[in-house]
């Protein structure tokens, strides 16, 4: 399963034709919308949960070489992992900006919310480089399960906004919060 992320990044680092937009596999068709990865009208955002301690050192890397994130499924208590939100091919205004909103929700297996926040601005200002390449937002989140979090399945849901486009991406996944030993 650690190694599907790190194909599915690279089949998506490859660039579609421009008319089309979104996610593209490595021969250069649509990607199938899922769960944590969908695109909209040539938008395209995605939705990663890792375990991993040094994501941000394999997410600054040189834009030619793909990083390779593990996914979190069944997370201890104790453990650290990091809410990445991804987006692609963003719309430009006339002076070439961006506007990029998210609402992010993190429900407990009790079913209230962790975060439930809306609206947040999650990218913004001039667009640098290829419009296709692959964006991390502002709004990186980390969580801990702690002894008072309860065991079960954790949702999280975040919508990302093109505010310039006027398209919205609902990406969804979960994790699963169990007791160590």
């Amino acid at each position: 399963m650690k190694h599907i992320l790190f194909l599915l990044l690279i089949a998506l680092s490859y660039p579609l034709h421009a008319e089309e937009g979104g996610w593209a596999t490595r021969d250069g068709k649509v990607a199938s919308n899922t769960d944590s990865m969908k695109s909209i009208n040539g938008f395209g955002g995605w939705l990663v949960v890792t375990p991993d301690p040094d994501w941000e050192k394999k997410w600054n890397t040189p834009p030619d070489s793909a990083p390779y994130f593990s996914e979190a499924k069944d997370v201890k208590y104790g453990q650290v992992i990091t809410i990445l939100p991804f987006f692609i091919n963003p719309k430009t205004n006339n002076s070439g900006e961006i506007l990029i909103l998210c609402d992010i929700k993190v429900t407990r297996p009790d079913g209230s919310h962790s975060i439930n926040a809306k609206g947040i601005k999650c990218a913004s200002g001039k667009l640098q480089g290829n419009p296709r390449n692959i964006r991390l937002t502002s709004t990186v989140i980390k969580y801990i399960g702690e002894d008072g979090d309860l065991p079960g399945i954790w949702k999280i849901e975040v919508n990302i906004t093109d505010n310039i486009r006027n398209v919205s991406i609902p990406l969804k996944t979960q994790f699963n919060l169990v007791k160590n030993g």
